[in-house]
């Protein structure tokens, strides 16, 4: 299964909303990369195995379950989680990228790329990952407003 969609961060148009600045949204995407804890109900521990300057392994502990996954990024533009598939675990992939297609509007752009099948019978099992794939992506950008609003990312 792909699948893909935005999330507005930043609506320019509403002057009640705080605006995050680049540096905030990725300083938020890097945090849900070192601990995912926050991000991830259920993931009870996240360690990180193997480092380099654009590149991490984690193990992420659900309970009995772990799931090792390669995180790749490209500094203020996007980043990238692999799982590796498990028999507890089919695998695959998520790439944010953040866009901002004029000064302080910014997006996310979440893709997936699953094993699971899109049609058939798994057709409305798809469905449902998908709506949870979707809430999971609006929680996230809750969580990086958190971690802004209280400081996380000093200037």
């Amino acid at each position: 299964m792909k699948f893909e969609h935005l999330i507005e961060v930043n609506d320019l148009a509403n002057p009640l909303q705080t605006l995050l600045t680049r540096e905030e949204l990725w300083f938020g995407l890097l945090c849900r990369a070192e601990d995912a804890r926050a991000f991830l109900p259920g993931l009870e521990d996240c360690r990180i195995v193997e480092r380099s300057d654009n590149t991490m392994v984690r193990n992420l502990h659900f309970g009995h379950a772990v799931i090792r996954d390669r995180v790749t990024f490209e500094a203020l533009r996007w980043i990238c989680f692999e799982s590796e598939a498990t028999p507890e675990h089919a695998g695959g992939s998520l790439t944010i990228s953040i866009e901002e297609p004029e000064q302080g509007a910014l997006f996310l752009r979440f893709c997936y790329h699953t094993t699971l099948p899109e049609g058939g019978e798994d057709g409305r099992y798809a469905e449902f990952v998908r709506a949870a794939y979707h809430q999971s992506d609006v929680d996230t950008v809750r969580v990086i407003r958190m971690i802004a609003e209280s400081g996380g990312l000093q200037q």
